[in-house]
């Protein structure tokens, strides 16, 4: 095929990919899910059917976050990861397997939209003239409405 041509294929993964940021797209082959009968009461519907959804994409060895971005994700979603660097989330809160793996889909980026959000470096500022006056007015203030608190005790 030339350049100029689509690939089929390479069309179809891009619709499948999931979309976090401008920069990271992660293709649906990517998330391996398993599945499991969910827990609690539910009756007969809930002890035959398989509803319970996990998601787990290995952020470790993934080659679609850079070094930055793995680290980044790593400290900030620890409690989601396992020793070996496994994010996992689950969810059981529908009743079918569709609704939650939808939800578990969406859980996912969202975390990994909010991991992946680069903090704003801090510049330390001076506080201006006027509210090193204004700071000190009402250090004066409270000061001297103590002082006629005392005052009044003593009499």
């Amino acid at each position: 095929m030339s350049a100029a041509t689509p690939d089929p294929e390479n069309e179809n993964d891009r619709l499948d990919d999931l979309i976090i940021n401008p920069q990271v797209r992660i293709p649906s082959s990517a998330l391996n899910f398993r599945f499991a009968r969910s827990s609690g009461p539910g009756g007969q519907h809930m002890n035959k059917t398989e509803s319970n959804v996990e998601l787990m994409f290995d952020v470790v060895n993934t080659p679609y976050l850079n070094e930055a971005d793995k680290t980044r994700v790593i400290i900030k979603l620890a409690s989601y990861l396992d020793k070996e660097g496994v994010l996992h989330v689950e969810s059981q809160q529908g009743r079918s397997q569709l609704r939650n793996r939808e939800e578990v889909v969406e859980r996912f980026a969202v975390l990994l939209r909010q991991a992946l959000i680069v903090p704003k470096k801090r510049r330390p500022t001076k506080p201006s003239k006027a509210a090193k006056e204004k700071r000190l007015d009402s250090k004066k203030k409270s000061s001297t409405t103590k002082k006629m608190r005392r005052e009044r005790v003593e009499h």
